[in-house]
């Protein structure tokens, strides 16, 4: 299910797209990144797919481990196969923490890769770093 939360008044803000199935950590990126850019939010890879071609975000957030058809590696892997979306720019947010897991996730084209728990100042100033 789509749960799109786009903030009012953002047609010239960067759009930043958080996947996760954890409602908890998508409501605390909203908290921390829904007023300076154009939020959107999903639930499941499906979800992602479907937000992503709909809206082009400049920004995703992605969870490796989700629900559902499609886990977070599989997103990254549609996002960066497609000639349309690969230079999105995507952060990895996961509790996989192994060292192979990151270097997996960036061979496949993550540029960017947190650890749960992740400090959400350092996620919100990695994205304000790639949305100048």
């Amino acid at each position: 299910m789509m749960h799109p939360a786009i903030s009012s008044g953002s047609a010239n803000k960067s759009t930043v797209l958080v996947v996760d199935d954890n409602p908890d950590i998508r409501r605390l990126l909203r908290v921390f990144l829904g007023k300076k850019y154009q939020f959107l939010e999903a639930e499941n890879g499906t979800a992602a797919v479907a937000l992503t071609q709909l809206h082009l975000p400049q920004l995703i957030l992605l969870d490796v481990r989700m629900t559902g058809e499609m886990d977070g590696l599989r997103v990254l892997n549609f996002v960066k196969g497609d000639t349309k979306l690969k230079d999105i720019i995507v952060g990895m947010i996961t509790a996989r923490g192994q060292t192979t897991d990151e270097l997996d996730a960036r061979q496949r084209g993550a540029d960017a890769y947190f650890i749960k728990p992740f400090s959400p100042r350092d996620v919100v100033a990695w994205v304000a770093s790639k949305l100048q």
